[in-house]
Parts: C-alpha cells; structure tokens; sequence
C-alpha cells in the first residue's frame, strides 16, 4: 500500500491518499524542473492523459531537483519548490494535476529514490504497477490499459532502463542549459557517461524531439 500523504496542488486543491477511495486509480509521476527523464516524459505523458484521464486521475508530483543549478538551484522553502513545480507545469503544457512533494521529499523518499518513477495506484491505496522511469511510456500505457478495462495487469513493474535511458539523452543539454552553472557538474559527478553523451549531442546540436 502507498503511504498516507497529503500534498498541495497548484490549483489550490489537495492530492490525499484518502481522497483516492473517491476518486478511484490514479497515475502518480515523480518529476522535477531540471530532471531530463521528466523532461523527456513529459510528451509521452500528455499523450497518455488525453487517452486515459477520462478514467485514471493523473497527478506529477513535483520532487526535489534532480540537477540542480545557479537558475534553479534546490529548493529551500515550499514557495521555491511549489515555483519550481509551476514552471515544470508551464513548460511541459500539463493539463493534470501537479502537486508538490514536502521540502524533504517524504513521500518521494518513502517510495523510491529514482528521480522519476511513475505508479498506478487503485482506489484503495495499493500500488498496481511501477516504471523505474516516467518516461517508459509503452509500459505504463499497458498498464493503463489493462486498468481501465477491468483485466489482470500482465506484470507489475517494468525495470526498463536501457530505452528510457536514450531516450533521455537528447533532453540534457537544454534541462542543464535551463537549471544554469553547477548543473552540468552535478552530472558530471552522478554519471560521466551521460554527461559525456550530452556534450557530444549537444555539440552535434541533437535535440528534443518535437
């Protein structure tokens, strides 16, 4: 079962885990500003919201920054981190929920330490389904589906991890560019071969796909 939370939206609501034996499923996203997965999940995602948002409640839960930099540096106060979740919003064009995680990312840290897992959870609080990545986006459309029309999830978690990790690479460059000096550090030090392949797409002027 997903832990109890409670988290303020942007649109002045709630996102509670009570809430979700009225409500029914919901798809809940980790995500932040200057997160190149949640970047490239983020096309995926809308797409997915236009499909299924009619029946599942889609809600990102904006989390501590992945990558943090000079123009947005890590959040020290909930009216940062909730102007983090706004431009996360904005950019990406989300019609669905945004929420916002509490300063020390409990609910995130409860759940998982990657950046940008994504979870169906079902009415009564039980977690049908994870993808390590927010940007698996086959995988959780499966999984949608499979919700949606009342059948037996064919599995439960996608470990996926060589294709969303391509996927990512060609949204780098321009999320480090965004979060400003100290980003592209901050990647350096977590993962140099990601760092290295950013810097050679970016040279080769490889970017998101529109």
């Amino acid at each position: 079962r997903i832990p109890d939370f409670d988290l303020p939206t942007l649109d002045g609501g709630r996102f509670r885990s009570s809430d979700l034996t009225e409500t029914g499923p919901a798809l809940l996203i980790f995500g932040s500003y200057t997160c190149p997965v949640t970047e490239s999940a983020a096309p995926g995602l809308n797409q997915l919201h236009a499909r299924f948002g009619g029946q599942v409640r889609f809600v990102m839960v904006n989390v501590r920054e992945a990558h943090p930099g000079k123009n947005v540096p890590q959040p020290q106060s909930m009216d940062q981190k909730t102007a983090h979740a706004e431009q996360l919003r904005d950019v990406h064009g989300f019609d669905f929920e945004v929420a916002v995680d509490d300063i020390d990312g409990t609910l995130h840290r409860a759940l998982s330490p990657k950046p940008n897992s994504a979870y169906i959870v079902d009415g009564n609080g039980t977690i049908l389904f994870r993808a390590q990545w927010g940007n698996d986006t086959n995988a959780l459309s499966e999984a949608l589906e499979s919700v949606t029309e009342g059948r037996a999830l064919r599995r439960l978690l996608s470990k996926e991890l060589v294709r969303p990790m391509l996927s990512m690479l060609r949204y780098g460059a321009p999320v480090f560019d965004r979060a400003g000096k100290g980003a592209w550090r901050d990647m350096w030090f977590s993962m140099p071969p990601l760092a290295f392949l950013g810097i050679v797409l970016k040279t080769l002027r490889v970017g998101p796909r529109t």
